[in-house]
């Protein structure tokens, strides 16, 4: 009964690390980072060789993995003196905190408290691998050492490192994997995460401080957003994780979506370009036309 305790008292745990009034970063994603880690785990390529212990600290690390976000992103703790960002000395700030979060819950938990200390310290170390993976500024770093393995076609699974190594590419994909859902999913979860964005820049522009790359409502758009994050991060990523898995139904459709959705941005990128070329045309024309009346007011 102890056990179980221990086992559900966990989970209560994580969820409410998590802050509902983020718009993105909160437990709903957490969840749905959990749900789409699940599924990439059980793509052959890789289910053939996992443990239950690599499961475990898969889906560990995707429930964590943004434990206790607090709805800004690295730049504004450092460019604001944060706590965190001296903790951790300006490096993968917010990775670092979720780790050191989720360490504190396992430990206040007691959730593997029947096991050696020397196991423990090492599910630790591990899920820390996994969680500082998410760090987006270390996505070339993951991208450039997953198309050496592929090219050279030297992943050997069977051996650990490969396999935590795989376990750090799929948590990435769980993590940014929202583009290569449903379009109207996936608009949803663009349409969250560019609300946090907008709100650190009026936090931003509020404290007088420089608006941040992605949080100015006024430049920023939604589209543009998008578009721009499936070209350089989401679509590179996704073209190896196919390469990896070998082209599975499941990663098939998620680049069809991926492609159909960034088409329907481009769509709306171009509508709100050429309605806001209507507008200017217009309010040129509304202009002139104010200035010939007051000319006319002013002729005696």
């Amino acid at each position: 009964q102890k056990d179980l305790c221990f086992l559900f008292w966990f989970p209560v745990m994580v969820q409410e690390d998590y802050h509902s009034q983020n718009p993105y970063h909160n437990a709903v994603h957490a969840a749905d980072v959990t749900q789409a880690m699940h599924c990439y785990l059980r793509e052959p390529k890789l289910a053939n060789f996992l443990t239950p212990s690599d499961i475990m600290l898969g889906l560990l690390a995707a429930a964590a993995h943004d434990v206790d976000h607090p709805g800004v992103n690295q730049p504004f703790l450092i460019k604001t003196k944060h706590h965190l960002a001296s903790l951790y000395q300006n490096v993968s700030v917010l990775e670092n905190h979720h780790w050191r979060s989720t360490i504190g819950m396992l430990r206040e938990s007691r959730l593997l408290a029947h096991l050696p200390k020397e196991v423990t310290q090492d599910i630790e170390q591990q899920l820390g691998s996994l969680i500082l993976a998410t760090d987006i500024n270390r996505q070339n770093e993951f991208l450039i050492r997953l198309k050496s393995h592929l090219d050279n076609q030297d992943l050997r699974l069977e051996d650990a490192q490969d396999r935590h190594f795989m376990l750090q590419i799929a948590l990435k994909c769980a993590d940014i994997c929202n583009p290569c859902r449903l379009w109207d999913l996936s608009k949803q979860w663009s349409e969250r995460v560019c609300e946090e964005f907008y709100r650190q820049g009026d936090l931003e522009q509020k404290f007088e401080l420089e608006i941040s790359p992605l949080c100015n409502q006024q430049k920023d758009t939604i589209p543009s957003i998008q578009i721009g994050f499936m070209t350089y991060i989401v679509e590179p990523l996704f073209e190896r994780w196919a390469q990896f898995t070998g082209d599975t139904p499941l990663s098939e459709n998620m680049l069809n979506h991926l492609r159909r959705n960034k088409a329907k941005w481009r769509s709306l990128l171009h509508k709100q370009h050429s309605s806001s070329r209507s507008n200017d045309h217009s309010g040129q024309v509304t202009g002139s036309q104010e200035q010939t009346s007051l000319n006319k007011e002013e002729t005696p």
